[in-house]
């Protein structure tokens, strides 16, 4: 599974990261993880094709996790393709319906079908020609209500994505013994915060829970992490013994074999 991050910055604009979201590659199936603002510029540097996308996947809907969802269906619209998979927490057909209220020109441009999940739900994601080749299951993360996190398991590989969350017991138990686990870090050791993470925060919650996953990937990076990132990889490194690495955008990712 090849994994590409299209933005691991957050809602405060800074040089080289754009708001959330990532491409998994299965081999057989595209799929989006989250779509902030600047995603879809992302999807084009990267040198894949935003038509080639056979679903979307929505961990939360804070504005810097679907901001550029409409640009994208327009984008395809305009390129000649109009279906589109949208899978996302509770809460995202109503989002979807009231955006959509706004743009006149267009509604009945293009046919997109919305699936809303639950935590612990498990499900194979369809694109428009048909079922995608791995397999999802969800859980509750501590950031919003609804908010969840993904372990995507495709030939005999497992990431798992959090989104925006606090550490918790449901996240680590998604990750274990998973290849990838690309959590969210916001913002520094010690920065006071709730709903979001820091690696001490992530530590603690590891001493409870140990990480099992192979390879951690830190993304959501506000401003305040920026001069820490060599900070945060050492102190998570003490406490896990598997590769810690800071993510920027347009960095691709294999699972190991």
């Amino acid at each position: 599974m090849k994994i590409t991050f299209l933005g691991t910055g957050t809602g405060i604009p800074q040089d080289g990261r754009v708001q959330s979201g990532l491409l998994m590659d299965t081999g057989d199936s595209l799929l989006l993880f989250d779509c902030g603002c600047g995603v879809l510029g992302r999807i084009y540097e990267s040198r894949h094709d935003h038509r080639d996308i056979d679903a979307i996947i929505i961990t939360h809907l804070h504005l810097d996790h679907v901001g550029d969802i409409l640009a994208l269906l327009k984008a395809n619209w305009l390129v000649g393709r109009t279906e589109m998979r949208i899978y996302g927490p509770q809460g995202i057909k109503e989002w979807y319906t009231k955006t959509m209220e706004v743009y006149d020109y267009l509604k009945d441009r293009f046919f997109v079908d919305i699936t809303e999940l639950s935590p612990g739900e498990e499900f194979i994601p369809e694109g428009t020609d048909g079922k995608c080749n791995c397999t999802i299951r969800t859980a509750k993360t501590t950031h919003t209500e609804e908010s969840l996190a993904y372990r995507v398991k495709s030939n005999n590989k497992i990431v798992v994505y959090t989104g925006d969350t606090e550490p918790c017991e449901e996240v680590m138990e998604l990750a274990e013994d998973a290849d990838v686990l690309i959590h969210e870090c916001s913002f520094p050791l010690g920065f006071p915060m709730t709903n979001h993470t820091t690696p001490d925060m992530l530590t603690l919650m590891m001493e409870e829970h140990p990480l099992t996953s192979k390879e951690l990937y830190l993304t959501h990076l506000y401003p305040q992490m920026q001069g820490h990132y060599r900070e945060a990889v050492h102190h998570i490194s003490k406490y896990y013994k598997g590769k810690v690495v800071v993510a920027k955008d347009l960095m691709s990712v294999e699972t190991e074999d």
